[in-house]
């Protein structure tokens, strides 16, 4: 029954790596979504088949990591990640393997994965395979680290974002172990560049419980990025349009957090730094009212920008007889 609930060009990947003589099995985010009920998006598939393998079977396949073992397939139903087994070596730079083995089997494979609830196979028959008690934290709704949560967060410091970032999509806590390690270990996010901060940081942003965010703030992940004050009232965001423009918004007001200190495109710090803008438009008094009134060129955009920021605190006074008052 799962395994129908993949995406059609999914399926035709793992029949064609199983008949080529590959075992293959669809893994992680995928097999966490299917058994909480969600379609999956994106589908990620392991396999024993190397990556010159897996380029030979599929014409269209994009080499997109070859060094670790991932190719990605295009299908007419979403791009297919596959990946080989794999062993890892150390992690000099906490985000990187040093080096990759492409001799694991599948429980090996998982075992190098971030939570448990993302450490999960299925089998050709539809079976979950789950090594490391995905399902149990599914249940019980938790955040866990697979094995010991200190070495997953020292190999890769953006797995402590992702933990906060998973919970605020999901709903879900994070267990004791695996918050406790995230403090510990805090100052290793100053290796992850600030595009992938990003990314995780409007991930959170854009999820049902945007103030999750607030954890990685108090656990001290982006401390290296602002000297955050010591309390900060999110309860407001999830009021918030979901948008990138509202949330980051709303989360630069409430923190003071400088939107600058992050690569972002300068539509949005536009829209972040200068909310008034958007409103501008919507004011009931428009240039040619101003002009009526006496105002010229720069007058006129200056006195835009007063009644916009006075609108966005008083949205009820966006009408002409309170906006000429104002002026």
């Amino acid at each position: 029954m799962a395994r129908a609930e993949l995406h059609a060009g999914s399926m035709d990947c793992l029949k064609r790596l199983r008949e080529a003589g590959y075992d293959a099995y669809p893994v992680g985010g995928c097999v966490r979504d299917l058994l909480l009920g969600r379609r999956p998006g994106d589908v990620d598939i392991c396999t024993a088949a190397h990556p010159e393998a897996v380029m030979a079977l599929f014409s269209a396949a994009v080499p997109t990591g070859l060094k670790h073992g991932t190719v990605t397939v295009p299908t007419p139903t979403g791009n297919v990640e596959i990946t080989t087994f794999r062993r890892e070596g150390g992690y000099t730079d906490s985000r990187h393997p040093d080096a990759v083995a492409f001799d694991a089997g599948l429980r090996e494979d998982l075992s190098r994965r971030d939570f448990t609830v993302n450490a999960m196979a299925l089998g050709p028959d539809g079976k979950v395979i789950d090594p490391f008690g995905g399902r149990e934290d599914l249940a019980r709704k938790l955040i866990r680290c697979v094995g010991d949560p200190d070495k997953r967060f020292s190999e890769d410091a953006l797995r402590m974002l992702r933990a906060v970032r998973f919970c605020a999509q999901l709903g879900f806590a994070m267990e004791e172990g695996t918050a406790a390690a995230l403090r510990r270990n805090a100052s290793l996010t100053e290796k992850v560049s600030r595009e992938r901060l990003r990314v995780e940081m409007e991930k959170t942003l854009l999820s049902d419980m945007p103030e999750e965010i607030g954890e990685m703030v108090s656990a001290g992940l982006l401390r290296h990025l602002y000297d955050f004050p010591a309390e900060v009232d999110l309860s407001g965001l999830e009021k918030l349009p979901p948008t990138p423009e509202a949330r980051w918004r709303g989360f630069c007001e409430a923190t003071g957090f400088p939107i600058s200190a992050l690569p972002v495109e300068r539509k949005l710090r536009r829209a972040v730094e200068h909310p008034e803008l958007e409103v501008i438009p919507t004011l009931a008094l428009t240039p040619a009212d101003l002009m009526a009134l006496g105002l010229r060129g720069p007058q006129i955009s200056a006195a835009q920008k007063k009644l916009a920021l006075h609108v966005l605190e008083h949205p009820e006074e966006n009408t002409r007889e309170s906006l000429k008052d104002l002026l």
